[in-house]
């Protein structure tokens, strides 16, 4: 795997970007001061205002480098009694939003309120995260390996995934968590060959809720160092289609485990949509494009991670690789053919380095492959600064 044409600008461009990361890091407020604290969930201890925030340097085969400043999250917390407590999240997407045009974007990711009543059996009504997978609903940077997100969890499950709902949650057992929401549905006009459904989220941006869709997700926490854990979703979703009676059904599971200096990272995610020739047919004649969308969407990944500098913050190196296959044309419907491009495969293999634990300075690389023998998926190189407080 090669990358594209390299040039002394981007040389230049990487060097600078490198300089500046290492300066952050080697910061003596940074190599000096306490790191912070995490809660057993994992994220750090913050008071009312908390967020995260992460500004990449991508230079895609082919492309010109670019360096953006992706995301600038802040989180409100607020507890009204010690029963009832308030989430909100608000992201900045891209530096900035400009009218119409398409530049940032400006999301109201959460905005929910816990009504705890015992450990089993809590309510929970608001803008949700879905409950699907490994990252969609813990996304922070210092979380994950890789400068951008597993493609699995972009192209298959659409995250940043989250909708107006109300739900349950609680342990059950020792060890035994879930989730089960009724949420805004998928709107099918926006599936797409290559994104699956992703541009169908609706953002609870005056949803639609003819027919809900239902989300649930179950984990299990009671073994040291491993967690299992099972996602479900279902909904109708063609308000903006009445004729057809499309339904999308989504499965997910995934493992984490993690023992001493090695972690390991897996998940299976299969979307279903019924129905979807006709879809494609209605899509097709209201906007004049062939969506080519499959009723079959399927992908996978795998990562290991070893932290071979365990000296603990700010001596904390981590060495990463991951394999991903996602395919948004797994299985056409009659009359349809797949578009090879779209059956794609990833291999990431990078480090993330902790100056403290909430802070992350990651680089990889990432060669790409699909099995169309004319369009190339391309390769990249990336670096990322990412942290929360």
């Amino acid at each position: 795997m090669k990358l594209g044409r390299w040039r002394s600008a981007d040389t230049r461009a990487i060097a600078a970007w490198l300089v500046g990361v290492w300066l952050c890091a080697a910061s003596p407020v940074l190599a000096q001061g306490q790191p912070a604290s995490a809660t057993a969930a994992g994220s750090p201890a913050t008071g009312p205002i908390s967020g995260y925030m992460d500004f990449h340097f991508n230079k895609v085969e082919h492309q010109d480098a670019i360096i953006d400043f992706h995301r600038f999250v802040l989180l409100v917390n607020h507890a009204f009694t010690p029963r009832i407590r308030f989430v909100g999240e608000l992201e900045l997407e891209h530096a900035f939003v400009e009218g119409l045009e398409e530049a940032g974007e400006l999301e109201l990711e959460q905005a929910y309120l816990d009504f705890l009543l015992r450990r089993e059996f809590n309510l929970r009504a608001g803008m949700l995260l879905v409950p699907m997978g490994i990252i969609n609903e813990r996304h922070e940077p210092p979380v994950y390996h890789g400068v951008e997100r597993p493609f699995v969890d972009t192209v298959i499950i659409p995250t940043t995934w989250f909708e107006p709902g109300v739900g349950v949650h609680g342990e059950l057992t020792r060890g035994v968590r879930y989730r089960g929401y009724v949420m805004a549905p998928l709107d099918s006009l926006g599936f797409s060959a290559g994104e699956g459904i992703r541009e169908g989220r609706q953002k609870g941006s005056q949803a639609n809720v003819r027919n809900a869709a239902f989300a649930g997700r179950v984990e299990h926490v009671g073994v040291r160092g491993l967690v299992l854990g099972a996602s479900a979703w279902r909904g109708k979703s063609t308000f903006s289609l009445p004729t057809l009676a499309t339904t999308v059904t989504i499965g997910e599971v995934d493992a984490r485990y993690r023992r001493q200096r090695l972690e390991l990272r897996g998940q299976f995610a299969s979307v279903g949509i019924s129905d979807a020739a006709r879809l494609n047919d209605a899509i097709g004649r209201l906007t004049g494009v062939q969506p080519n969308v499959a009723e079959r969407l399927q992908g996978f990944y795998g990562e290991a991670s070893y932290r071979v500098w365990a000296g603990g913050s700010p001596r904390d190196l981590v060495v990463f690789a991951r394999y991903e296959n996602f395919d948004t044309q797994r299985r056409m419907p009659d009359g349809f053919l797949p578009l090879e491009e779209f059956d794609r495969d990833a291999f990431v293999f990078g480090v993330t380095y902790y100056p403290d634990p909430d802070v992350a300075i990651k680089a990889d690389y990432v060669g790409q492959r699909n099995q169309s023998p004319v369009i190339t998926a391309p390769n990249s190189f990336n670096v990322g600064l990412g942290w929360w407080f």
